[in-house]
């Protein structure tokens, strides 16, 4: 192993048996395409990056957070563990993460990427993390995955609470409007249970199509469906990357 993947290794707090696993968590397409044997079709380059880490990282980091929130907050609905799971998991706070250890300085990125910043961007800051958290998965297993999560984003997971959520009504307007779309609308279209423990459905509708969220109030019921209209927005940008 170079010793500056090794001194990566000290900053994740994770040693690698197979450090193959983390050169190519840090590989990024662009550096791939332009340093892979040539391929028509892209099979050696895809072979290279690491955007099948990434998507396996989020994963791992979906469950870890999750796992970890419903035993810190036992009391907490399910409204409130989904609001603050997304918060933890979001580019911003994964991007913050990754610039405390440094990842940027070990990425490999390709001449066009380099020469834009591109180590120095949120987005692809947080799918690096994301492919690391992969690869440790694939190093060592679930608990080793974990525990890495628990100790990089220890005080973002101490201070998650009900309380703190990210307004993501806020989030996708202004995500909408960067993109010169119409703002989103919300309705409320289904109630269910006793007066006192009150369960709401919300339809909220963009451009894109229509999602429903719930929750024990109609705040937090557009709350949720307004992070599933962002998440689907995630989605659809990353499908147009891989296009």
């Amino acid at each position: 192993m170079s010793q500056n993947l090794a001194r990566l290794e000290q900053l994740l707090g994770y040693q690698f048996q197979n450090p193959e696993l983390l050169q190519r968590a840090l590989t990024h397409r662009s550096w791939a395409y332009e340093n892979a044997p040539f391929s028509d079709n892209g099979e050696s380059a895809r072979g290279l990056q690491n955007e099948s880490f990434e998507l396996v990282g989020d994963a791992v980091l979906g469950l870890a957070v999750v796992e970890h929130l419903y035993h810190k907050h036992p009391a907490a609905s399910e409204g409130d563990l989904t609001l603050m799971k997304h918060r933890l998991v979001s580019t911003g706070t994964l991007a913050e993460a990754a610039q405390r250890i440094n990842l940027g300085e070990f990425l490999r990125v390709g001449k066009g990427e380099e020469k834009t910043g591109g180590r120095r961007k949120q987005a692809l800051l947080a799918d690096t993390f994301e492919a690391v958290l992969g690869a440790i998965f694939f190093d060592s297993g679930y608990v080793a995955a974990r525990a890495f999560v628990q100790r990089v984003l220890a005080d973002e997971i101490r201070k998650a609470t009900p309380t703190t959520s990210i307004d993501y009504k806020t989030l996708l307007q202004e995500t909408l409007q960067a993109e010169k779309r119409e703002a989103p609308s919300y309705n409320v279209v289904k109630t269910s249970g006793p007066p006192h423990n009150r369960m709401f459905h919300v339809e909220a509708a963009w451009d894109g199509g229509t999602v429903r969220g719930k929750g024990t109030s109609i705040k937090q019921a557009e709350m949720m469906a307004a992070n599933l209209v962002l998440k689907q927005l995630k989605k659809e940008k990353k499908a147009e990357k891989q296009t």
